[in-house]
């Protein structure tokens, strides 16, 4: 049995609806689960007027990772079959997106899944709700919790200085 940490967002229509129904159908698949709170955020790696709803989920399950994944892939398509890529493998706005954030303190390096996902130490939206649910947890390469990787983030700019920018 391993814990799974995955983190769900959305910035499409009913956010709070969009999540929860993922939320439910990760429970159907894979039973009892810890959820944080959801947090706000800006969209990252791509400019959008929609910001996102971000949550974390743990869980455990005695699949191996792969098959986890695919389950979850599934789940996303069935919420919203529309890619979360533009052709030219941009982001773009999405109903829903759950990535595999953590199994266990594995390291994995697939061409197809990447754990703990390669983007957990730059992003607030996963750090914040990771640091929620799974407080101990420690990246398996650096080491850090999820607080520790947050401080080392450079602050939020704040809603007047996001005005004065503009």
């Amino acid at each position: 049995m391993a814990y799974y940490i995955i983190n769900i967002g959305s910035n499409l229509g009913d956010r709070r609806l969009n999540l929860s129904r993922a939320m439910r159908a990760v429970g159907m698949e894979f039973g009892d689960f810890e959820m944080s709170h959801a947090v706000e955020s800006a969209p990252f790696g791509f400019e959008s007027a929609h910001k996102f709803l971000n949550l974390s989920m743990l869980f455990q399950s005695d699949l191996e990772p792969q098959e986890v994944l695919e389950r979850l892939q599934k789940i996303e398509r069935a919420i919203s079959p529309d890619s979360h890529r533009n052709p030219d493998g941009s982001y773009r706005d999405r109903l829903i997106d759950i990535d595999m954030i953590a199994v266990d303190d594995r390291v994995i390096d697939t061409p197809t899944l990447k754990v703990p996902h390669p983007g957990l130490p730059e992003r607030r939206f996963f750090l914040t709700p990771l640091m929620e649910i799974a407080p101990q947890w420690k990246h398996p390469v650096s080491g850090l919790t999820a607080r520790q990787m947050l401080a080392l983030l450079p602050p939020e700019p704040s809603p007047a200085d996001e005005e004065d920018e503009k």
